[in-house]
């Protein structure tokens, strides 16, 4: 089967779309033949040689897929082959053939395509074990998301506005924040051009934002822990900002608030179980509802995973890239620009 890889690390392109043996499921797990694969700024680190997947787990990029249930290991209920799915991976999405443990399969929701529903594991997993699960947003609270244009951003906007929280966004374009509007934030920060506290303040009367969702970290911890309510809960899921800041434990004391870190990739497969079961009923109803959607920036074939690359680097993109494992399996242009599409 072809497979993308990385020889050694390096720039996108490092990458190198080759010939691979095909994979085996082990008890517990399936086989996906894969359809489409999520392109995400874990992939891109993992090739700079910055985040290597775990022990035992595939070389090759990939951390989430959409497919068909090609074998069933030992043990599998529950899945039969032929079921369309998308799932939560620790590598391997970018390949025709992938192994999935059982725990960590989706089916695909109800009006959304077997492609784009490649757009939806990883951050649906992450949006909310993060927002909902670590830092408990309610209905009626502000949360904060940094990186408002991006697949975490655009997924975290819909979901926070379906549960009835209200959204603040940074970003860095004018067309980004336009997006970001269209899915429902209502406090716009043009990074480049404002402060968001300044700004999240202003929009609440100074009261601040209840839940903060960070991937900047050591360059935004003081105006982040600065940014936050009474009571407020700062998560920390990316490092793009650096991975060292000195941190006011007086300001964060006479918030009564808390920081958090965490991460997905690394979880045990029995945490990761928990977490797909979880957003199976909760998140899922809603995207089911038209409520919460993926939000699909460009398609391209297996072999353009370099150019993938490229335009995550270049953070033009708004929403995910998503790979096709299969020429043809877009059912449509490869390159097209879809705001929130479901077809």
């Amino acid at each position: 089967m072809r497979a993308a890889v990385v020889r050694e690390p390096g720039g996108p392109d490092a990458i190198e779309v080759t010939e691979v043996p095909d994979p085996s499921p082990g008890p517990g797990e399936v086989v996906v033949e894969v359809a489409a694969a999520g392109v995400n700024r874990a992939d891109v680190m993992q090739r700079q040689g910055h985040y290597p997947p775990p022990p035992g787990e595939p070389e090759t990029l990939g951390l989430e897929c959409s497919g068909t249930v090609a074998e069933l290991g030992e043990g599998v209920e529950g899945w039969s082959v032929g079921d369309e799915v998308c799932a939560l991976l620790a590598g391997g999405g970018y390949a025709e053939r992938v192994v999935v443990p059982a725990g960590q399969l989706l089916p695909v929701p109800r009006d959304v395509s077997l492609v784009d529903a490649a757009a939806l594991p990883e951050v649906a997993c992450t949006v909310w074990s993060n927002v909902f699960i670590s830092a408990g947003l309610r209905e009626g609270e502000l949360l904060l998301v940094h990186g408002g244009g991006s697949g975490i951003g655009t997924f975290a906007v819909q979901l926070a506005r379906a549960w009835g929280a209200r959204v603040a966004v940074t970003a860095g374009s004018a067309r980004k924040l336009d997006a970001c509007r269209e899915l429902g934030a209502e406090v716009l920060v043009d990074y480049t051009q404002q402060d968001f506290v300044e700004e999240v303040r202003a929009a609440t009367d100074g009261r601040g934002a209840d839940v903060v969702l960070d991937v900047v970290g050591a360059t935004y911890l003081e105006r982040n822990v600065a940014v936050l309510a009474p009571n407020g809960r700062l998560v920390v899921i990316g490092m793009q900002g650096g991975r060292r800041a000195e941190l006011d434990l007086g300001a964060l004391l006479a918030k009564r608030a808390a920081v958090m870190a965490t991460s997905l990739r690394a979880r045990p497969r029995e945490e990761k179980a928990a977490i797909v079961a979880s957003v199976r009923e909760h998140v899922w109803p809603l995207v089911e509802e038209g409520r919460v959607r993926p939000v699909v920036h460009q398609r391209m074939p297996l072999e353009d995973a370099a150019r993938a690359h490229a335009v995550l680097e270049e953070y033009s993109h708004i929403g995910k890239v998503l790979l096709l494992a299969r020429p043809g399996a877009a059912g449509g242009a490869l390159d097209d620009h879809d705001l929130g599409s479901t077809s």
